[in-house]
């Protein structure tokens, strides 16, 4: 089992409201460069979609419940089927989104306990509470050329340091697509 973190970032490590629905002043600075640039499996997840699990926090599910499911394009199809936990105390009905359910207890316990590998798309609370505790294995990153200047950063000032290898970097359209994985 791997922990792989996807995240759309700025060149200056923002990975706020990347695409405009948390209203933010620079919002949806990863659309502006089209729709190409952000649409079907940028992050090369293959067959880590199929047989993993998407981990998702409240509101990043609560956003994809109303996009992913009306959607019916191959890329889309696979999120669709894709087995879904969702990091909530709060969400009680998971009825929106096919395959989705709470994770059961404690959100690093549940991670723990997973046998499948982990995808944990945009969630940064989530993303910041599996760093604490030192359980992502893998980075992907959609670096766009921007610079934000504010937001938040997906690794914040303070956090633990960690020593990634660069396994394949390459241009995505506007963007580059790097891959890191925990050293050995």
């Amino acid at each position: 089992m791997a922990v792989i973190v996807i995240q759309f970032i700025s060149l200056d490590g923002i990975v706020t409201d990347p695409d405009g629905s948390g209203g933010t002043p620079a919002g949806g600075w990863a659309f502006r460069h089209g729709p190409a640039a952000v649409a079907g499996d940028k992050f090369r997840l293959g067959s880590a979609l199929d047989e993993g699990v998407l981990l998702l926090g409240r509101k990043t599910w609560q956003l994809f419940s109303r996009i992913w499911p009306g959607r019916t394009d191959p890329f889309s199809a696979r999120m669709n089927t894709a087995a879904k936990l969702v990091a909530s105390r709060t969400l009680a009905d998971t009825s929106a989104w096919a395959n989705s359910s709470i994770a059961d207890g404690d959100l690093i316990d549940a991670v723990r306990r997973e046998p499948r590998d982990v995808i944990v798309a945009g969630s940064l609370s989530v993303v910041h509470a599996l760093m604490a505790c030192d359980l992502v294995d893998e980075y992907r990153l959609l670096t766009f050329p921007t610079i934000l200047g504010s937001g938040e950063r997906l690794f914040p000032a303070g956090g633990r340091p960690s020593y990634l290898e660069l396994v394949s970097a390459g241009q995505a359209g506007p963007a580059v697509l790097a891959q890191y994985r925990r050293a050995v």
